[in-house]
This record gives C-alpha cells, sequence and structure tokens, in this order.
C-alpha cells in the first residue's frame, strides 16, 4: 500500500471520473473510496480510462473502498461488495473496510443509495447486528477472491482487540482520522505493535469539515504558526510539512485536491525529512479535537465515548 494516496470523499459526481484520471496521471496509485461517498461509479470510470489508455495497468493501483453501516449483517456484506466492484469495473479490492463498527437498519439500494445515515423519515435506525458477524463475513471476501486485504476504520483499541479474538484473518489497516489536533498516539502504538497499518484521514484537520459547518472554530492548521515556520525551514508548503508529519511516522495519507500543482505537491511530500523537534513541535498540538463524531449525529453512537 503506498504511503501517499488520494482520497475520493467530497468529490463531486460531476468531476470525480476526470480527477482521478489525472491524480493518475499525476502519479497516485492508491485511491480511498467508500461506498457512502456516492461517487464510485465515477471513480471507477476514471480508472477504466487510465487503464484503456495504458496509462496504468490494474495490478499498478491500490484500489480501498468501504462497507457501509447499513449492510453489516452477514446476508448483505458480499452484496454490497460485489455491487461497489461493479462499479470500479475491478475484479478484487485491494483493501476492503469496515467504514464505522456500527449497525444501522439496512436499507436497499434499490430504496437509496448511498443511504447515508438516516431512514426515510431522518431518524437513525439501529439495528443489533454483532461486529463478529460482520468480520467473518468480510473474511469470506478474502475467500473468495473479492478482497485481498480487510481492515477497520474508525476504530479504538479495546474493537481490535475483541476482533482479534475471533479474526481468522486479522485486520490488515486501521484507519482514522489522524492530524495534530488529533494525534491518537496510544491508538497508533497498538497498530504498530499488532502489525496493523495505519492509515490517517483528515490530515489537514478542520480544513475538511470547513464545507460541512464541522470546522469548531479551530485555527486552520494551515494557517498555524508551528507549521508554517517549518514550512519556511523546508521551502515547502503547510500541506506537504502536515503529510509529511504523518508518513514519516509510518501512517498512510489521502489528501484530495482538485489543483494540479497541489496534486502534484502533495505527492511529493515524502521528498524530505522533519526533524525529530520538528515533528514533537507538531504533535505538540494536540487537542485531542475529533471533528468526525457520529456521537453528534446521535448519541446512542457515540463510539469514541
Amino acid at each position: 500500500m503506498p504511503l501517499i494516496g488520494f482520497g475520493l470523499w467530497k468529490v463531486t459526481k460531476s468531476t470525480c471520473a476526470d480527477t482521478v484520471y489525472n491524480a493518475i496521471k499525476a502519479g497516485y496509485r492508491l485511491f480511498d473510496g467508500a461506498g457512502d461517498y456516492g461517487n464510485e461509479k465515477e471513480a471507477g470510470d476514471g480508472i477504466q480510462r487510465a487503464i484503456k489508455e495504458g496509462l496504468v495497468k490494474r495490478e499498478d493501483l491500490f484500489i480501498t473502498s468501504k462497507l457501509w453501516n447499513t449492510f453489516h449483517a452477514r446476508e448483505h456484506v458480499k452484496v454490497l461488495a460485489k455491487k461497489q466492484l461493479a462499479f470500479y469495473g475491478i475484479e478484487s479490492f485491494d483493501l476492503f473496510l469496515v467504514h464505522f463498527p456500527i449497525s444501522l437498519a439496512y436499507v436497499d439500494p434499490a430504496h437509496r443509495y448511498p443511504p447515508e445515515w438516516f431512514g426515510d423519515d431522518g431518524k437513525v435506525h439501529l439495528q443489533n447486528t454483532p461486529l463478529q458477524e460482520t468480520w467473518q463475513a468480510m473474511e469470506e471476501l478474502v475467500d473468495e477472491g473479492l478482497a485481498k486485504n480487510i481492515g477497520l476504520s474508525n476504530s479504538q483499541g479495546s474493537l481490535i482487540l475483541d476482533v482479534l479474538r475471533y479474526a481468522k484473518y486479522p485486520p490488515a489497516v486501521l484507519q482514522i482520522e489522524h492530524h495534530p489536533y488529533l494525534t491518537q498516539e496510544p491508538l497508533i502504538s497498538l497498530c504498530k505493535t499488532l502489525d496493523i497499518a495505519v492509515t490517517g484521514y483528515s490530515s489537514f484537520g478542520p480544513q475538511s469539515f470547513l464545507e460541512l459547518n464541522m470546522g469548531r472554530g479551530a485555527q486552520l492548521l494551515l494557517e498555524h504558526d508551528v507549521i508554517t515556520s517549518v514550512a519556511k525551514t523546508h521551502n515547502k508548503t503547510p500541506a506537504q510539512i502536515l503529510l509529511r508529519w504523518a508518513t514519516q511516522r509510518g501512517i498512510a495519507v489521502v489528501p484530495k485536491s482538485n489543483n494540479a500543482e497541489r496534486l502534484a505537491q502533495n505527492l511529493a511530500s515524502d521528498g524530505f525529512d522533519l526533524s525529530e523537534a520538528e515533528i514533537k513541535s507538531i504533535s505538540s498540538l494536540n487537542q485531542n479535537i475529533r471533528f468526525n463524531n457520529p456521537g453528534e449525529i446521535d448519541p446512542r453512537i457515540a463510539i469514541f465515548a
């Protein structure tokens, strides 16, 4: 799995195919998608165009997707994985994650897809499907060649340890919110101990959440004195500093950009090294600010409580 990938969250349907195609042209090989993003067919169109034109072969790409909360029951996992694979026009995912350790009532894709968090009545409807059932259905994807690796997202240490009690295939990857305002060192240390790779999303902190009115009034990391000072020292952009802070510590990142120059800058962000003192100064910005918290949607799904 490449350390620097391209995230498909919030990439609009109208631009997604071209954005993915251009990202491949720029050198990206890891694409991080999800059923909930609602743009997998368009992402697949961009990927297939690049393959057809000979820019890449399928085996050159690392494609990640995620199982949404409404499809956690054993009978739904494989059906949805196949549906998502069909969107991409591929036979298997390189990595398939459980998007959240939250089981919601099933919504028929023919009725609404992606179903998002709410039922037709605008309320959250829970479903009593244990994670063990979901994980064992995920393992069947590996056995049948539909996913080469499986993993978790938005999960804490206690849940990871529980999965390991019954897993035939342990999680290969944990994807978490990770930025200097939410460093999560104990969780990352646990994953390192357990040989679970970590991917961090929302590497720029509040920047990703401004348009959703979820920025919590936090100072933008891209404008923070600590980040801009380090950026000036290395003659790099603040975004490159934030990405390198993660990748230099072995954490994969999946930023997105519709700007060709920033696309290239993000991909080149591993071409220099920060000092240990710089890494520590950036990590010291931690305030345990979490921008993606399902508990604010419904207190019954406060998985980070």
